[in-house]
């Protein structure tokens, strides 16, 4: 019976021990089929992809030379970086919509290429932000640049937030770094730089073209960024974006109600109109305290939504 008991015992440990070796090969088995699995849908679902590089690209009807390897290099580059930072890349084509309507016409009158309207998108990302150096606005203009061309700058009204009064402003620099340097590529290098800034260079390395530059990492990138984002802007499906109309942002209609008197409290103003302080700021940002002060009576225009 002893003997017996022994061998059952034994046959009951041989079982247990099979069971627990099959269990473990059993789930390393469906671990490895798991991670196999997995390695299989990533590069099915998503794939990173090399870009080629458009052998005729121009910006303001001049030629890019993609001939030249370095300047090759930095488009591809660009085009890189602004394909695969797709939420970015989202939002720009849904600002796009909304506000190249109104630069578009200003740049026309102005004689200024359309192209220029990537300058402000690669500026601001077409948001009124405020730059580390202070620069503000779509057009990222600088205090001192801003009232050298036509802006009021104060505590009271900033201008720059304006955007129709800060495109005509980024015009007339447009107009002048046109005028000095004699290429539309080298004014928007300028719009960067400066135009003393570039004209030191211009004069240290003794040439005139922008692609034979050696200048600071942020101005090398500045124009094939702009031909990166219209390349990309203009061609959505070619770089994988894919959206409806109906998913892009629109301008509010409004209309325009004119003020030449001081106003005390924005706020009870907005009242009076039948909007509120937020949508009031938010079509007119150049406001930037809850008063008007115009002690001198100037005449001011203000957006109002049409809907209120």
């Amino acid at each position: 019976m002893n003997n017996l008991v022994k061998i059952l015992g034994l046959v009951a440990i041989i079982m247990i021990s099979s069971l627990l070796i099959f269990a473990r090969e059993t789930k390393t088995i469906k671990e490895s089929n798991k991670i196999n699995e997995s390695d299989k849908n990533t590069s099915e679902t998503y794939q990173i992809r090399a870009l080629k590089v458009p052998l005729n690209l121009e910006f303001a009807g001049e030629h890019v030379p993609i001939e030249k390897a370095d300047i090759k290099e930095r488009i591809d580059r660009e085009l890189l970086v602004n394909t695969y930072w797709q939420s970015n890349g989202l939002l720009l084509f849904k600002r796009t919509h909304k506000y190249f309507p109104i630069i578009e016409p200003i740049l026309a009158k102005n004689g200024i290429p359309n192209d220029f309207k990537y300058l402000a998108v690669i500026e601001s990302g077409l948001q009124n932000v405020t730059s580390p150096a202070g620069a503000k606005g779509f057009w990222q203009i600088m205090k001192g640049t801003g009232r050298e061309n036509g802006l009021e700058i104060n505590e009271n009204i900033d201008e720059r937030y304006h955007l129709e009064k800060a495109t005509q402003a980024a015009c007339d620099y447009l107009k002048k770094a046109k005028e000095r340097f004699g290429s539309w590529t080298m004014a928007a290098a300028a719009y960067n730089a400066g135009i003393r800034g570039v004209a030191k260079k211009i004069e240290a390395q003794k040439v005139t073209d922008y692609y034979d530059l050696l200048l600071g990492e942020e101005t090398q990138r500045y124009v094939p960024r702009m031909v990166a984002l219209k390349e990309i802007l203009t061609n959505p499906t070619k770089y994988g974006f894919l959206f409806d109309t109906e998913d892009l942002y629109k301008l509010t209609p409004t209309k325009i109600i004119e003020v030449d008197t001081v106003i005390s409290n924005i706020a009870v103003f907005s009242k009076k109109l039948g909007i509120n302080y937020k949508v009031l700021k938010l079509h007119n940002p150049w406001l930037r305290e809850n008063k008007l002060n115009n002690k001198s009576r100037k005449l001011y225009q203000l957006k109002i939504p049409i809907e209120n």
